[in-house]
């Protein structure tokens, strides 16, 4: 079986300058909506890294993902890399719903991200951002805390 490298990580600028070339080359209400989440995901999460994977998708990550954002024909897709295991009380997510790990929401024009309700208004993506954020952070903290433990009980043998 060959072995398989991981490609390296794009550095911050250049996932930056990918995204927003991917935001340029399309010039309808998409982009628009895309770039919109984009500033409400960095103002949820200051420490986020943006990143560009899987062939050209725009993923945000702190601890690991938790959002990748791409432009269909007719909608934009935000995937929630563990949103199942998110609080939704707004019911924002509308994808994905039966899923084990990811949610989604999909975004279909004329849908207002301002409305105060049960789609996606600001303070509620960002609730969902600020979610995502802690739980990644309590999953990268409980693997340390295994392996902490599996390290001890190997060296105690």
């Amino acid at each position: 079986m060959a072995a398989t490298t991981k490609k390296p990580a794009l550095n911050p600028t250049e996932a930056k300058e990918r995204i927003d070339s991917y935001l340029k080359g399309v010039q309808d209400w998409r982009s628009e909506v895309l770039a919109q989440v984009r500033s409400w995901i960095n103002e949820a999460d200051p420490q986020v890294i943006e990143q560009w994977k899987w062939m050209g998708s725009p993923v945000w990550e702190n601890n690991g993902n938790y959002i990748v954002g791409n432009m269909h024909k007719d909608k934009v897709k935000l995937t929630f890399s563990h949103g199942a295991h998110l609080h939704d009380p707004n019911q924002v997510f509308n994808n994905g719903l039966d899923g084990k790990e990811w949610r989604a929401i999909d975004i279909r024009e004329g849908m207002s991200l301002n409305s105060a309700g049960r789609r996606l208004g600001e303070d509620e993506f960002k609730e969902l951002i600020r979610a995502a954020v802690e739980y990644n952070r309590v999953a990268v903290e409980q693997r340390k805390k295994k392996r902490s433990s599996t390290a001890t009980r190997v060296s105690d043998s």
